[in-house]
This record gives C-alpha cells, sequence and structure tokens, in this order.
C-alpha cells in the first residue's frame, strides 16, 4: 500500500460514512423561466439502431448489469451498442451525490435500500467476455454510505474482468471516494491499464455542478494515481457549455496537465432532463479543436475533444494514441 505520509493534505474532505450522517443534496432551478434551446446542427445525431440497443438490453438485464450509457441518458448510446460497446457502471444503480449535471439516479441511504451483488464482477466479466471486448470500461456510482467507497468491489470487478480477457485493456472510471487515497490505490493495485477520474468542470462552477466534490480533492486523486502507478495512462475528462470561460478550461487543462496526467476529453454538456442544469451555451466545433491544440500544447498525449465526446467514447483509440506516444 502507499506511503501516505506524502499525501496528508489530501485526507478525505467528506465521510465515507453512515447512513446517519448522509444527506442528499437537492439542486432546485426555476424550470418556468428556462426556454429549452434549440440544438445548433453540429449537436444533432442522425442515425438510430433501435435493434442493436434493444439486443443489448436484454443481454445486460440477464445478468443484472447497469451501463452509464443508460443510466446518464449519453447521446452516443445508439452508435456505441450498435458497434458492440458499452461502459459498465458498477455498485448499483442509485448515486448518493446529487451533482447537477449527471441523470444516474440518486437516493439517500437512509430512505432508501442500497445494495451491493456480490456477483456483479463476475457478471461484469462474463458480459465483457461474451462481447469479445477488446478494451473493457468499468465505471461506478458514488456509495459515500460504504465505509470503502465500494473501491473493494471496484478492484474485484477489475481483477474477474482481467481473468477473463488477460489480452483485454481495462479502463477504470472511478468516484473520487472522498479524498481515500487509499481507496484509489486500492482499485490501481488490481491493474488496470487507464485510470481516470473526471474533473468534470471549472472549479469555479463547483458548488453549481459538483456540490459534494471538491475540485483539490479530485486533483490530488489524479496526482497520487500517476504517482502511485507511473506505467499507469492517466486521464480526466471535462464537460464545456456550462457557463465555463475559455482562460478557465485552459486553466483547468494545466492543473490537470500539472498532475502528470496523460489524456484529457473534452465534450459539449447536454441537459439530459429537465431536472438537471440548463445548458448556458453550445460550444462551436472551432472551439473544441483550439481546446485540444492548447492540451497538446501543454504536454498532454491525447486530447479527444469534440461536441460529442464523453469520457469512454472510442476509449480504445484515444488510449492507443496516447500509448503510441511512447514508441516515438
Amino acid at each position: 500500500m502507499p506511503d501516505l505520509e506524502l499525501y496528508s493534505a489530501a485526507m478525505p474532505e467528506c465521510s465515507l460514512a453512515t447512513a446517519d450522517s448522509f444527506s442528499l443534496v437537492q439542486i432546485n432551478f426555476n424550470r418556468d423561466s428556462i426556454a429549452a434551446p434549440r440544438l445548433p446542427e453540429w449537436l444533432r445525431k442522425g442515425k438510430t439502431h433501435f435493434e442493436a440497443v434493444h439486443s443489448l438490453k436484454i443481454e445486460l438485464r440477464r445478468k443484472g448489469l447497469h451501463t452509464v450509457c443508460e443510466s446518464a441518458r449519453c447521446p452516443n448510446i445508439h452508435e456505441c451498442f450498435s458497434r458492440g460497446s458499452a461502459t459498465f457502471m458498477i455498485l448499483g444503480n442509485l448515486c448518493t451525490r446529487g451533482c447537477g449535471f449527471c441523470s444516474v439516479p440518486k437516493a439517500s441511504p437512509g430512505k432508501s435500500q442500497f445494495s451491493l451483488d456480490p456477483d456483479e464482477p463476475q457478471h461484469v466479466a462474463e458480459m465483457a467476455s461474451e462481447m469479445g471486448l477488446r478494451h473493457v470500461v468499468i465505471t461506478s456510482v458514488n456509495r459515500d454510505d460504504l465505509a470503502d467507497g465500494g473501491s473493494h468491489h471496484f478492484a474485484e470487478t477489475v481483477r474477474k474482468v482481467r481473468a477473463a480477457l488477460p489480452q483485454s485493456k481495462v479502463e477504470v472510471l472511478t468516484p473520487d471516494f472522498c479524498g481515500d487515497l487509499t481507496a484509489v490505490a486500492r482499485v490501481l493495485d488490481a491493474g488496470p491499464d487507464i485510470f481516470n477520474h473526471n474533473m468534470e468542470t471549472v472549479e469555479r462552477l463547483y458548488r453549481r455542478v459538483r456540490p459534494q466534490a471538491k475540485y483539490p480533492q479530485s486533483l490530488r486523486v489524479l496526482e497520487f494515481a500517476k504517482k502511485y502507478k507511473p506505467r499507469v495512462l492517466a486521464k480526466s475528462g471535462l464537460m464545456v457549455g456550462l457557463g465555463e470561460t475559455v482562460e478557465e478550461v485552459h486553466r483547468l487543462l494545466r492543473d490537470v496537465r500539472c498532475c502528470n496526467t496523460d489524456i484529457a476529453t473534452i465534450g459539449q454538456y447536454l441537459q439530459p432532463t429537465r431536472r438537471n442544469l440548463p445548458v448556458a451555451d453550445f460550444v462551436p466545433p472551432a472551439t473544441f479543436d483550439a481546446y485540444r491544440d492548447y492540451g497538446l500544447s501543454i504536454g498532454f498525449r491525447a486530447v479527444f475533444s469534440g461536441p460529442f465526446v464523453r469520457s469512454s467514447y472510442f476509449a480504445d483509440k484515444v488510449s492507443e494514441q496516447a500509448s503510441r506516444v511512447d514508441d516515438q
């Protein structure tokens, strides 16, 4: 396990504690005063693949599995499911946090029955094997009700997938575990090839977008992950269109790069339901190109930037691009 004395300033800033001390943040908006903006041409998805989506959903439900593609209402779900790709979401389908951008179901442990399926790691490995995945992405809800934040379960899922698909790449997209670096190390010790923790937005907007998270805490998670396992690719993503400025995005990219993070992903925030934060602006493709160029100029191995980019969107191609930097 890591020498956590080096990270004494990074002690948890929230509690992976008990349901008695838990409160779910409720974010309220005046929906009557917000007119839904029309999508610009560059944000209109064309082709749909209902049969492929339906078929994959049946198999996932058969094993009691969830995907972030469904729970977060990803706009790329038809495209990804049609090519046999999905991002597994473990630790159940209820999140203990109330982020303003996210449509994953939320609940308070004091009011809802949270569970942890002990067979979930094996089922994820079986499903990934049946799908023939060469690149497996595993993410999770936040489980602040669990003493370890769900890190043991997360690590076990990685190990099961590794055993079932020894030639495949494994990417994890983890929560912050309330800053518990022992939990982060536990997941890394399971042997993922890529470690992803998303910053999501610029520091000024954290209270509104990620009210139960801390910007410095997420940076410490990224910094620790790269120092603890230098050979693992470190990755982080953010959304734009929430009211941030170009300079704030540049600062975020610099902060993340200072943690020696290898890969950055940047995509357009799209309001998944009326209960979520409204879109502040639709960022044009040229700005995404400029963000990519800036990220590469400050040392990222790969920057995947575009309106429909999400953390796990074409994750295999992005990691291959980043890995090729070592070969050049």
